[in-house]
């Protein structure tokens, strides 16, 4: 038997199991059929009383060095716990580095945060499908890795074909023998863009925290977005700001606890 939580963070979906890390475990517990349902699994280990050491798991059970809406949604757990208030500080150590998630605001299960994502690393680049397309976008690292692909059709097609098709195939490339996320956006304004998602590990989905800071990057650094930047998802809305290369991006947005549990796996 198995304690967790869930959590959500824009709709991308993660439990929460205070113990060491278990692939195969996280990989029962996310199917979404005969499980309990999750894109991920964070794995926390508590060393102090708002500190802890988590690890991710993908719903396929490969390991993700981080998450940011992952992250968050353990910060969630962790407030709730603890009682936190407005201003309270969370510390965890991901396999990308410390994060520190300061509480905005906190309202019953609901949750506001704004926390530190690190250093984003920009350069551009481009894919060569099997096909034969040949698809540029921007490569960012977010303490995991991105492409970035900037869009002009609603619909987010690109070269005919479907954001998800053109996902799964840069997502499996050969030039990425880790695996990447994909990201496209369609530029809203030059305070707003709208995303799709193809993440590592799950497919398509929702939102995610590291890909709503490598697309807001990627827009600043090569559009010259604004450097406080609303990104819009399917799953809601985050902010991003960034002042440029060398310094840190910030990542601001929600995390709602929604269930805790023992799950017979």
């Amino acid at each position: 038997m198995t304690q967790f939580a869930k959590a959500h963070a824009c709709g991308n979906d993660f439990l929460i199991v205070e113990g060491s890390f278990d692939r195969e475990l996280a990989v029962r517990l996310c199917e979404r059929n005969t499980g309990v349902g999750a894109d991920g699994v964070e794995f926390l280990g508590w060393t102090g009383e708002r500190e802890g050491v988590i690890r991710l798991a993908n719903a396929d059970g490969s390991i993700a060095e981080i998450s940011g809406n992952g992250t968050r949604c353990v910060a969630a757990w962790i407030a709730y716990r603890k009682k936190a208030v407005a201003g309270d500080l969370i510390r965890l150590e991901t396999d990308a580095g410390m994060r520190e998630c300061t509480l905005v605001k906190a309202e019953g299960h609901r949750f506001l945060f704004s926390q530190g994502m690190g250093v984003p690393q920009v350069h551009d680049g481009e894919v060569c499908l099997s096909d034969g397309s040949v698809i540029s976008g921007v490569v960012v690292s977010t303490g995991n890795p991105h492409f970035v692909i900037f869009v002009e059709d609603e619909s987010f097609k690109v070269k005919g074909q479907s954001w998800q098709e053109i996902g799964k195939g840069i997502c499996f490339h050969q030039d990425f023998p880790e695996q990447t996320n994909v990201e496209f956006v369609h530029i809203l304004s030059k305070d707003e863009i709208e995303i799709r998602i193809f993440e590592r590990g799950v497919g398509p989905t929702t939102s995610s925290g590291t890909g709503t800071c490598a697309t807001a990057a990627a827009t600043i650094a090569r559009r010259g977005a604004s450097p406080s930047l609303l990104v819009r998802a399917p799953g809601g809305e985050q902010r991003v700001e960034w002042a440029g290369e060398g310094m840190e991006i910030t990542l601001t947005g929600p995390a709602e606890l929604i269930a805790k549990g023992d799950a017979w796996l």
